[in-house]
């Protein structure tokens, strides 16, 4: 990743860590899961997307302090950066309501993109949803929950964000109890696959979910 999010100087001349200064441009704090993570990059998106009139090199670098912070949350416990790491990891799996036991967590920030607005892109991933698995949460346009059941078992979450014209679709996915976690690559390359079929073709993608 292009590190945008470099480290900095605070008040006293302290040097303030990239992972730092990642989640003081999100708003965030030390303690915060996956989910707020999500919804501090739509809150400023409405703001600085240009789509809303806002700057295109401030928005990338919204982008890249929330890879940045996911990456962090990502890890183990043990190598989380900053305090109260070892509860933020637990919003990262499926909230209490999905009805599934939270097991390993992958993420892929801005994994593709639809060449279509929110609305129609949501509608696009519950036609492919109907296809591959079963709905468990659905905020639309911005937020979709699934459990994948054929030919992939996860569960999977897609967040969807304006983008000049188009929606970026961010993935998280975690394993269900004790089965294994597909590969985040595999379960991208479904959607896309299945996008194509329904013809909202993701940009810059070819038929198996790799950039052209």
């Amino acid at each position: 990743m292009r590190n945008r999010v470099q480290a900095l100087r605070g008040r006293n001349n302290d040097v303030v860590e990239p992972i730092d200064a990642a989640r003081r441009l999100l708003g965030v704090t030390a303690d915060a899961g996956v989910e707020d993570v999500r919804a501090a990059r739509r809150r400023l998106a409405k703001d600085l997307h240009p789509d809303a009139g806002g700057d295109e090199s401030a928005m990338r670098a919204v982008n890249e302090a929330v890879e940045l912070v996911l990456d962090d949350l990502a890890r183990p416990a043990a190598g989380r950066a900053g305090p109260g790491s070892a509860t933020a990891g637990a919003a990262a799996s499926p909230r209490p309501g999905s009805g599934f036991r939270p097991g390993r967590v992958d993420h892929d920030v801005a994994s593709f993109t639809i060449e279509a607005l929110p609305v129609v892109a949501f509608e696009a991933l519950l036609v492919v949803t109907s296809w591959i698995g079963e709905v468990v949460v659905d905020e639309p346009p911005y937020q979709l929950e699934v459990v994948l059941t054929d030919p992939l078992r996860c569960w999977c979450r897609l967040d969807i964000v304006p983008d000049a014209g188009a929606s970026t679709v961010a993935l998280t996915i975690a394993s269900l109890a004790d089965e294994p976690l597909p590969a985040i690559d595999s379960v991208r390359d479904l959607w896309v696959a299945c996008l194509n079929q329904v013809g909202a073709d993701p940009d810059g993608l070819d038929g198996s979910g790799h950039r052209g």
